[in-house]
């Protein structure tokens, strides 16, 4: 084997930590190229430039052949340096946390990514010929160190992020693959939690590997553990991942309560999945779910339209958890619940809210509530009244996303509390036929196909109206069409008087 360098001698020819690893001459060069690794700081870059090229010299030699052979005696501890070899190679290529947001150093991070991947290839390549030669029957002890340092730096290199580029992206997907390959795993959910119920998983051995850079103090060290975590975690569903609830909580609850929004976001699809696969039991269990409610709700005062989506969606998931620990006898009134909560902040600040992403979001989440509440929507009643007819006098862009929603969020109203609607007949009566004229009379760029959706949800809202009214609507409207000169306007109105029937809506 030909020395790389200024270097007298190979690495393996010399001797490094005596009694610690395994005293071969494979052994001391693995010894040595970890030495390299762990040296000075003053000498570190070139210390481990040096360890990759022994390293891919030291793979590509025909003693390497026998690593992963489970008969030498003289190679007994081997699966375990290599564990720390690929441990050592991962945390080298790992981005690092930038000043000021600059990402001069993320090339380098791409090329050092490019380079391991490559290293890695070859000795999944090794795994991959041990696990097909019939001599070599050791190949799964072996490669357990293995499996979840590779798996790491393959998530954290083949997503796209700032410190990836297309070639390291490309050669850290192969490595991944050939990673699944290996370990005969038809898919990423599959090597995390096992191909079959009686194969474990590698879920527990990831978690503690990221487990380091997951408290308090070091999360932000790696900008991508947090990814790594967040990406690995989704791969994880039912009935799989109640089981490690102790160990992704905690984490998941630390990245959501960052002051970034960006994080913020990130930790709450995580809350959000564990809500998802994990059973109601488990979440009540020491108070787990509230504990998850008001990580949330605090998150309801923020200003970014997407993490109040997020969390929106999250909240009313959790919501049928929260309240399997009620318990309502049926002799008073029901007790407010978390849900009822969440919609009076929501209304609060939807009133005053005039940025338009915002008010979109808090729409297009609306109806939901309503539904979730059902009658008991009627407690809210007098703030809904008033953001509904103020959502509709205001213009929201070509997509009238916001408006539509509205009128949406209206009908449920008039379905779930029509009793209580009729004290607010000429309120509503007039906000919808404000809508239908503006909407007749609209001269923007909004879509024929938007304007036709929003006449006839209006027209819609009115019939509901009229049947909770008792057919009041009808004769309100009756001498519009004779003095009305918009056609438009006009059909509307005359398809009411049409439909109507006068009876009592049903409240379903």
């Amino acid at each position: 084997m030909e020395p790389h360098g200024p270097r007298e001698s190979p690495p393996w020819e010399g001797s490094s930590l005596p009694g610690v690893w395994p005293s071969s001459a494979l052994g001391q060069a693995f010894s040595q190229i970890l030495h390299q690794f762990a040296g000075q700081e003053s000498r570190r870059g070139k210390a481990r430039s040096a360890a990759l090229e022994d390293l891919a010299a030291l793979l590509e030699a025909k003693e390497c052949d026998r690593l992963f052979e489970g008969s030498d005696a003289s190679l007994r501890g081997m699966p375990e340096m290599l564990g720390q070899v690929a441990k050592a190679l991962g945390k080298y290529a790992a981005p690092a946390e930038e000043p000021e947001g600059r990402g001069d150093r993320h090339s380098e991070v791409a090329e050092k990514a490019a380079a391991v991947a490559l290293l890695f290839l070859q000795l999944l390549r090794k795994v991959e010929a041990a696990k097909n030669s019939l001599v070599c029957p050791a190949w799964k002890t072996s490669l357990r160190p293995l499996a979840g340092p590779i798996y790491v730096f393959a998530v954290t290199h083949s997503l796209e992020q700032p410190w990836t580029s297309p070639r390291s992206q490309e050669v850290a997907g192969q490595v991944l693959a050939l990673l699944l390959q290996v370990t005969e795993c038809s898919s990423v959910a599959g090597f995390l939690h096992g191909e079959n119920e009686d194969e474990k998983g590698r879920f527990t051995v990831i978690m503690g590997l990221l487990k380091p850079d997951l408290n308090k103090d070091s999360w932000k060290n790696n900008p991508a553990t947090k990814y790594v975590f967040s990406w690995t975690l989704q791969k994880v569903t039912r009935p799989w991942l109640s089981q490690h609830l102790e160990r992704i909580l905690p984490p998941s609850l630390l990245i959501s309560d960052d002051y970034q929004t960006e994080n913020k976001i990130l930790g709450v699809h995580c809350l959000h999945h564990i809500v998802l696969n994990v059973p109601a039991a488990d979440l009540l269990q020491y108070n787990r779910a509230q504990v998850l409610y008001h990580a949330l709700f605090n998150h309801l005062y923020a200003r970014e339209h997407h993490l109040i989506q997020a969390v929106l969606l999250c909240l009313l998931d959790l919501f049928p958890i929260l309240e399997k620990a009620l318990h309502w006898k049926g002799d008073g009134a029901r007790p407010t619940t978390q849900c009822d909560e969440v919609l009076q902040l929501i209304l609060t600040h939807m009133e005053p809210e005039h940025r338009l992403l915002l008010r979109r979001t808090y729409a297009r989440n609306l109806p939901a509530f309503v539904k979730r509440l059902g009658i008991l929507t009627a407690r809210h009643l007098k703030r809904l009244e008033r953001v509904i007819i103020g959502y509709l006098e205001v213009y929201d862009g070509p997509e009238e996303e916001a408006r539509l929603k509205i009128l949406e969020t209206l009908k449920l109203v008039l379905q779930y509390t029509w009793p209580r609607v009729s004290c607010r007949l000429v309120v509503l009566l007039k906000a919808l036929l404000k809508l239908i004229c503006d909407v007749a009379r609209d001269s923007s760029l909004t879509p024929e196909s938007v304007k036709s959706a929003l006449l006839e949800e209006a027209t819609n809202c009115l019939i509901l109206l009229d049947r909770c009214a008792s057919g009041r609507v009808k004769g309100l409207l009756a001498k519009i069409p004779h003095s009305c000169e918009d056609s438009q306007v006009g059909n509307c109105i005359r398809r009411v008087q049409q439909l109507s029937e006068g009876a009592p809506c049903d409240a379903t």
